[in-house]
């Protein structure tokens, strides 16, 4: 076990005068280079967690060290490196969080994707006296058949479940097989406090912009949308579009490139790369797509909402729960180029309308998906598996 990070000294008063605050460490496989929106709330949770009673450290499993966001880190980061959850490695790594547990006087570890869920999992069950906590991001989109096995023949493992969307929810009572009393959903929250202070840059009339934010791999259905722009531009030809994100799968990056070239859009069409500012790049646009194939339950969703864009997200996993069809936007099933650039010209045809949807999104935002709900949430839970409740 190798403290990588030892985390701000700021805590909390409660937690500073004499650090016997509940002990929950957070379990993830691994911060990549580029952090997905799972790690970013998991450091969220590292820096929150003492504000709402709990002292909190991280664990990963891989890390890498150029990350910039882990130089002033929100509380101790732990690396246990194993490549492999089956070998002796992975045994004497056991051993090693067992007596991490034990030292740190560990009451909750809240795992985070499969390797953390089994393996971490495991060990916390049949080691410690720690209680159990899956948060299931997904729908099992990147699972491998074995995964699917273990999660059934540990459906019992687990104190609680937190689910991000309630069909995440509904995948790990019907096909996980956990027990539905176990599983509860808490929607992923966004600090949007300070959304309001960004202002929309000039623009010369008529011209519009329909973007999509999303790391650059196949689940996230880029495809569709080039094909979707292609069916639009002849009957607009003031609008462009954007995909912005960093490109985790470069083959499919290529084949992306490669279909704007061949349905002539270059000039209609730009690849924005990984962005440092998503509130400046959403002030740019007028309408968000969100063309996924799989999603949990996505956070650029309702970013583009608190940044009063209208949206349209394909019907899959939670993107149906965080936007209300006909009022903060357009649910468009998924695969289907047709139906989602139906769903653009409606809102490129309708300015008043997009604009009310737009509103009703931020309103939406700010109600349900804050940073403070879900800190609640998540609390209070902690709070009655520690109870016994």
């Amino acid at each position: 076990m190798i403290e990588i990070a030892a985390g701000s000294s700021e805590l909390p008063a409660a937690n500073a005068a004499n650090g016997n605050l509940p002990h929950v460490l957070l379990v993830v496989d691994q911060f990549s280079k580029t952090l997905g929106g799972a790690e970013r709330i998991i450091l969220r949770l590292g820096a929150l967690l003492p504000f709402y009673g709990y002292r909190a450290s991280i664990l990963t499993l891989s890390i890498d060290p150029t990350i910039a966001e882990l130089k002033s880190p929100p509380c101790p980061i732990y690396l246990l490196p194993i490549q492999r959850t089956y070998d002796l490695t992975a045994l004497r790594a056991a051993l090693d969080l067992r007596q991490f547990l034990k030292e740190q006087n560990v009451q909750i570890v809240n795992t985070f994707f499969e390797s953390s869920d089994l393996w971490a999992g495991l060990v916390t069950k049949t080691m410690s006296k720690a209680k159990l906590v899956w948060s299931r991001r997904d729908m099992g989109i990147l699972r491998a058949r074995k995964h699917n096995l273990a999660y059934r023949l540990m459906a019992g493992a687990p104190d609680a479940v937190f689910a991000v969307s309630e069909q995440v929810r509904r995948h790990c009572i019907e096909v996980d097989r956990i027990g539905p009393a176990r599983v509860q959903t808490i929607y992923n929250g966004l600090d949007l406090s300070d959304w309001d202070t960004t202002s929309r840059p000039a623009r010369a009339p008529g011209k519009v912009l329909v973007t999509t934010v999303g790391n650059i791999r196949r689940v996230k259905g880029h495809d569709i949308f080039i094909k979707a722009a292609a069916a639009i531009t002849s009957q607009f030809p003031n609008v462009s579009f954007s995909i912005a994100g960093d490109v985790l799968d470069p083959a499919y990056f290529a084949e992306l490139q490669t279909l704007v070239r061949d349905l002539s859009l270059s000039d209609r069409f730009s690849f924005e790369g990984g962005i440092a500012d998503l509130r400046e790049h959403l002030a740019t646009a007028d309408i968000f797509v969100l063309p996924s194939r799989s999603e949990g339950f996505s956070n650029a969703l309702v970013e583009a909402m608190a940044a009063s864009l209208p949206v349209v997200a394909t019907d899959v996993g939670g993107n149906a729960e965080a936007v209300q069809d006909g009022t903060t936007g357009l649910i468009v099933p998924s695969e289907d180029p047709t139906a989602l650039a139906n769903a653009i010209v409606r809102l490129l045809s309708e300015p008043t309308l997009a604009k009310a949807m737009g509103a009703a999104g931020k309103n939406l935002a700010t109600d349900r998906f804050t940073t403070e709900t879900m800190m609640k949430h998540i609390a209070s839970a902690y709070g009655a598996l520690l109870s016994g409740r």
